[in-house]
């Protein structure tokens, strides 16, 4: 038997009503994703990407159509509904980082642990070893003004990486970054991927978006095309070269 999707979108449908007008920001679409796929959405502005995306992220819900995520049907929940499955399912990665200026850290990545109702003790062991993982193990107690934007960055994808969640989901995350530090970011998107988890990466930029293993192009709504990427790029390759040659990479 075949194993059911990660992601099932069904006709999905989003309008919005702004005084006597209304928008159809989402037509119809209809969309699969595998549990451990690569996945970037493209599009240009007004194609519908972010409203997809908000959807995706259980942000907002559909004017019609049918939404079931890992076996979940959530196109009809309420937002306390909504606000559980995506602390539990869903981890976020940003282009504008969402950290709390004031916290740490380590306090930035363990918040998504409080609502999950772990102890203070176990929110900080999860937290230093989520840290670990993006290399940031000496930068646990600096605030996001001491960081510079890579390690923002990837202060934010520890936390969308601490609970577990079925799916990342990547807006726009090297939107606010040099390209140095960009190729650093898709370098730790492509290991947590390689890793097993799923990721849909949202972006308008064609170079970032052939990291990707699989590329949805929207417009109008709709869904234009949906293929697989024959010419992945990659970057592990650089990364490798750079530790070799013993280029500080964890200070980008």
């Amino acid at each position: 038997m075949a194993e059911k999707a990660l992601i099932d979108i069904k006709d999905i449908g989003r309008k919005y009503v702004i005084g006597t007008e209304v928008v159809h920001a989402l037509k119809s679409v209809s969309l699969q994703v595998n549990k451990g796929e690569f996945v970037a959405l493209m599009g240009p502005s007004g194609s519908g990407k972010s409203t997809l995306m908000n959807i995706l992220g259980c942000l907002d819900t559909p004017t019609r159509g049918e939404y079931i995520l890992n076996g979940i049907h959530v196109s009809e929940m309420s937002d306390d509904e909504l606000a559980e499955v995506r602390n539990k399912e869903i981890g976020f990665v940003f282009q504008t980082f969402n950290l709390l200026p004031r916290s740490t850290a380590l306090d930035n990545v363990a918040l998504p642990l409080i609502y999950a109702g772990y102890s203070k003790a176990r929110r900080e062991e999860k937290a230093k070893k989520a840290l670990e993982s993006v290399n940031l193990a000496n930068r646990m107690e600096h605030k996001p003004n001491e960081l510079s934007g890579g390690q923002r960055q990837r202060v934010a994808v520890a936390r969308a990486l601490i609970n577990d969640p079925s799916i990342i989901l990547a807006d726009e995350p090297t939107g606010n970054l040099d390209t140095k530090t960009s190729i650093e970011i898709m370098g730790l998107l492509e290991e947590i991927h390689s890793k097993g988890n799923t990721i849909i990466l949202v972006t308008h930029e064609e170079d970032i978006a052939q990291h990707a293993h699989r590329i949805v192009r929207m417009r109008d709504g709709l869904i234009e095309d949906d293929y697989p990427n024959t010419d992945i790029k990659r970057v592990s390759p650089r990364l490798d070269a750079l530790k070799a040659k013993g280029t500080d990479w964890e200070g980008i």
